[in-house]
C-alpha cells in the first residue's frame, strides 16, 4: 500500500539497550504525555517464554501490544517482525509505532531491515528514530562483557542516559565522556525520574540512518546472551530456551509442586528475597516473570542486584496452579548454573 496524501506515513520508534536498562519502564511512562486520541501500538521481542511485560503494558493506554518470543528480531526472527509490523498496519493503522527490543539487538540490522519494509509499503511504513537506552550505574560492567552494548551506543539517533540519579556527579561526569568516545555525534539526554522523557524530544526525529537501499547491515548480530526458564507449579515446565542463531534447546520435563493437600502453596516472599539476593549481578543481567506469593500474583522484575514486585490480577497465560515462571537471561555459560540454584532455592525446576 502506497500513502496518499490524506493518509500521513506510520513513524517507527525502535528502542533499543541492555538488558536491565529500563526501556519498558521509559516507554510506559511516555503515554500520559500523549493526548489521549493519539494511538500507539507496541511491539515487543524478549528473551525465553514468558510474556512479562506486555502484561504491563495491557494496563496502559497502549492501543495494543504484541510481542515475539524466543528469539532477536534482528537476526532469527526478522521475518517475525516485519510480519508483525504489516499486521499492526492493517489492524489499527495507529499514529506511531513503538518496537523495543531484546537486549543484545544489533540496531545496524532493525534498521536495515525496517528501511527494507519502508520501501515496500511505499513509505507508508517509515523509521523515525533509532534511540538507545543506557543504565548509567551498570553500563561500564555490562560494556565490558558486550560488544553488542557497545554497538548500540555508537549507532543511534539518541542516546538516553537512565538511572543517573543513582551515581556520583564525577562517575556520570565520566559515563558521558566514555559515551562521547564511543558516539561523539549523538545527542544525548537524561531522564527526568519516573517521567522518563519528554515525547517532543524522541518523537519526530527522521531517522537518517541506512536511507540508501546500496547500504547494508555492518555485521552480524553479536550472540551473547543465554536464557533459561524456571518454574514451579503443579504441571508441566515450559520450553526453556537458549538464545543461539545455530542451536536451540528446548527441555520438557513433567514437574509437581502441590503440597499433601494437592493445593499449590504460594510462594513466601521471604524465600524468594533471600533466593534472589544470592544470584550473582556480574555474570546474571535480568531475572524476569511471575511469581504467586501470599499477597497475590506479582510481576518480578530483577536487574543488576535490585528487584521489585508489581501486583497483577490472574495474567493471560498463567495458570492458577503456577507459582513461579521465570525467565533468567545473562552470560553464556554461566546462567544454567546459577538458574539450577535459583530453581533449587524456589523449591522449582528449570
Amino acid at each position: 500500500m502506497t500513502t496518499t496524501n490524506s493518509q500521513k506515513p506510520i513513524p517507527i520508534t525502535v528502542f533499543t539497550g541492555f538488558l536491565g536498562a529500563g526501556k519498558t519502564s521509559i516507554i510506559l511512562s511516555l503515554l500520559p504525555r500523549l493526548s489521549k486520541d493519539y494511538k500507539v501500538v507496541l511491539l515487543k521481542n524478549e528473551f525465553g517464554d514468558v510474556e512479562v511485560d506486555s502484561q504491563l503494558a495491557k494496563q496502559s493506554s497502549l492501543t495494543a501490544v504484541s510481542e515475539i518470543l524466543n528469539g532477536c528480531m534482528c537476526c532469527v526472527l526478522v521475518g517475525q517482525m516485519k510480519t508483525a509490523l504489516l499486521e499492526i498496519r492493517e489492524k489499527f493503522r495507529p499514529d506511531r509505532i513503538i518496537i523495543e527490543c531484546s537486549g543484545s539487538a544489533f540496531p545496524a540490522t532493525l534498521a536495515f531491515q525496517i528501511r527494507e519494509l519502508e520501501r515496500e509499503t511505499g513509505h507508508d511504513l517509515k523509521l523515525d528514530a533509532i534511540l538507545t537506552v543506557i543504565d548509567a550505574e551498570n553500563f561500564a560492567g555490562y560494556e565490558d562483557n558486550s560488544p553488542t552494548a557497545r554497538m548500540q551506543a555508537s549507532y543511534t539517533d539518541l542516546i538516553i542516559i537512565n538511572k543517573w540519579e543513582n551515581i556520583t556527579e564525577r562517575a556520570l561526569d565520566i559515563l558521558i565522556d566514555h559515551l562521547n568516545t564511543l558516539n561523539d555525534l549523538t545527542p544525548k539526554i537524561r531522564t527526568e525520574g519516573r517521567n522518563g522523557v519528554d515525547p517532543n524530544l524522541i518523537f519526530g526525529l527522521d531517522s537518517k540512518l541506512f536511507e540508501k537501499e546500496s547500504e547494508g547491515p555492518l555485521e552480524s548480530h553479536h550472540d551473547e546472551v543465554e536464557t533459561v526458564t524456571i518454574y514451579k507449579g503443579a504441571g508441566t515446565l515450559p520450553h526453556g530456551h537458549l538464545h543461539d542463531n545455530k542451536k536451540h534447546s528446548h527441555p520438557h520435563h513433567e514437574v509437581t509442586q502441590e503440597s499433601s493437600s494437592g493445593i499449590v502453596e504460594p510462594l513466601l516472599e521471604n524465600i524468594l528475597r533471600v533466593a534472589l539476593s544470592k544470584v550473582s549481578k556480574e555474570t546474571i543481567w535480568r531475572v524476569k516473570g511471575f511469581v504467586r506469593t501470599e499477597k497475590g500474583v506479582h510481576i518480578l522484575n530483577w536487574a543488576f542486584g535490585r528487584y521489585d514486585l508489581t501486583s497483577l490480577g490472574q495474567p493471560d497465560g498463567l495458570s492458577e496452579l503456577d507459582v513461579v515462571k521465570l525467565t533468567m537471561m545473562g552470560e553464556r555459560g554461566e546462567v544454567k548454573r546459577a538458574g539450577r540454584k535459583l530453581a533449587e532455592a524456589l523449591g522449582g525446576s528449570m
